[in-house]
């Protein structure tokens, strides 16, 4: 072997390694791109569903509210002396005038028993009125109802009671369960 030969044979084996460890090099890039990519593919995905899905989103709407009664009221009722029963709150003359709805929770324990309940504010001139209920549900359901369909009363300023009643007309059974919770004057 001659100087030449030396030379390329080193040049030969120095080329190959230079060029297996471009290879190499260019190897590695490619993995922290896709994982650059792939990153931003993901970040960009989410911040699209995220901004898609903040349209649909309905924000915490706050209710100022006066609970009335927070814990569950049961009308037991059985019709064979009575002909109804009541369950009554004293408002103890309140100033309902700044209110706009009265929200309660209400479930029928016999589902069978299709039962109709009569809510009814009274103030201190003995002005009454009242909104009845029907077919309350068996199980928990929200109402509201808005003040102004209590129409027979005209002055809110001081209120006496609020009543819920269950009447034997209002009753398919003669005897049954009423539960009441969370009753709240909303503004």
């Amino acid at each position: 072997m001659d100087k030449k030969d030396i030379y390329e044979h080193l040049a030969e084996i120095y080329l190959d390694a230079s060029s297996k460890r471009k290879k190499r090099r260019k190897a590695k890039p490619n993995i922290f791109q896709w994982l650059f990519f792939s990153s931003l593919l993901f970040v960009l995905v989410i911040g699209i569903t995220l901004f898609y899905n903040l349209g649909r989103i309905k924000p915490y709407s706050s209710e100022i509210a006066l609970v009335l009664l927070n814990d569950a009221a049961k009308i037991n009722f059985h019709f064979d002396p009575a002909k109804k029963e009541i369950y009554k709150l004293d408002l103890n003359k309140l100033n309902l005038s700044r209110f706009k709805a009265l929200a309660f929770s209400v479930k029928n324990a016999n589902y069978q028993n299709p039962v109709s309940l009569r809510v009814e504010f009274t103030n201190i001139f003995k002005e009454k009125s009242e909104v009845y209920i029907k077919d309350l549900p068996n199980k928990w359901r929200d109402y509201r109802i808005n003040l102004s369909q209590f129409k027979g009363i005209g002055y809110w300023s001081e209120m006496q009671a609020l009543t819920f009643t269950i009447e034997e007309w209002n009753a398919r059974e003669k005897k049954g369960v009423v539960y009441i919770d969370n009753v709240r004057l909303l503004r």
